[in-house]
């Protein structure tokens, strides 16, 4: 497999990465972009969604990280976020793909029976009763997305839990850890971030919680995110506060407090200069979308 620093960061397979929603969700089936990939995708990442792969029928050969499987239908992945992956099928083969970003996944953690940490890839018997429960549920995610879209958010992170704690039933499940350092400590940061972004420490402080320089820090937040370790605090400063705005009926002036910010003018500031709009005007337009 390429090595990570040649491995391409991708939204959806061929098209570039890009900021994602509160919430995101895209479903779509692997022949969907036939004309992309001719049934030979490239190994490449997501820095910022999880996705799960269903192969419902065909076989190939798919790849994580510097594992490979030959594999038949049924079978399914999770591979969260920045894990190298990619596969070779024929043409054949097709396969729902849902991704999930990472703000739902860390959401649904509590309710599912499988470590989200870690990539997944499970093949099985089609007489095994449990495969066609998992594509029964997968099939219901993909005709509530045709229909909804991401409209019906509730419904489908609902399907979504159980078809990741299915997957965590399975026998024979194979976990495969990071094995890259620089990959480890991206992770780490950002667990580190989750916890303290609120009281807005300086980037030397999480240098010195994970015992390490802030040139290899920087690398690795670069290099798993693609952004400055204080690009990574401001987007997930960001990222808490357009939760907020978009599902809580609290007023500004405490999610300002909320997220770290003692005056609540200069948050409006943060917010307008990183979002393009202030925040009552934000709230206002994505709770007409969700409404």
């Amino acid at each position: 497999m390429a090595t990570r620093s040649d491995v391409p960061n991708f939204f959806v397979y061929g098209e570039p990465s890009r900021s994602l929603d509160v919430g995101f969700l895209h479903v779509e089936t692997v022949m969907e972009r036939k004309t992309l990939h001719f049934g030979h995708v490239s190994p490449h990442k997501h820095p910022l969604m999880g996705q799960i792969t269903y192969w419902f029928q065909g076989s190939g050969t798919y790849r994580i990280e510097d594992q490979t499987w030959n594999f038949s239908a049924p079978a399914v992945s999770f591979v969260p976020s920045n894990v190298v992956h990619g596969f070779d099928v024929d043409e054949q083969s097709d396969a729902i793909v849902v991704s999930v970003s990472d703000d739902m996944l860390k959401a649904i953690v509590p309710q599912v029976a499988l470590n989200l940490d870690l990539p997944t890839f499970l093949t099985g018997q089609p007489a095994d009763p449990i495969w066609p429960k998992l594509g029964t549920l997968l099939d219901m995610v993909a005709e509530d997305y045709r229909d909804r879209g991401a409209d019906g958010e509730q419904v489908l992170c609902g399907l979504i839990s159980v078809v990741l704690s299915l997957m965590g039933r399975i026998g024979g499940r194979v976990a495969l850890p990071s094995t890259s350092a620089t990959v480890s400590l991206g992770l780490a940061l950002r667990r580190l971030i989750d916890l303290h972004y609120r009281k807005d420490w300086p980037v030397g402080a999480y240098v010195n919680l994970l015992a390490t320089t802030p040139h290899l820090l920087d690398k690795a937040a670069r290099e798993v995110f693609g952004l400055s370790v204080k690009e990574l605090l401001l987007e997930r400063r960001t990222l808490e506060a357009k939760r907020l705005l978009m599902f809580t009926v609290r007023s500004v002036e405490d999610i300002a407090g909320e997220i770290g910010f003692e005056d609540p003018a200069y948050f409006s500031r943060f917010f307008r200069k990183r979002t393009g709009e202030a925040p009552a005007a934000w709230r206002r337009r994505h709770s007409q979308a969700v409404s």
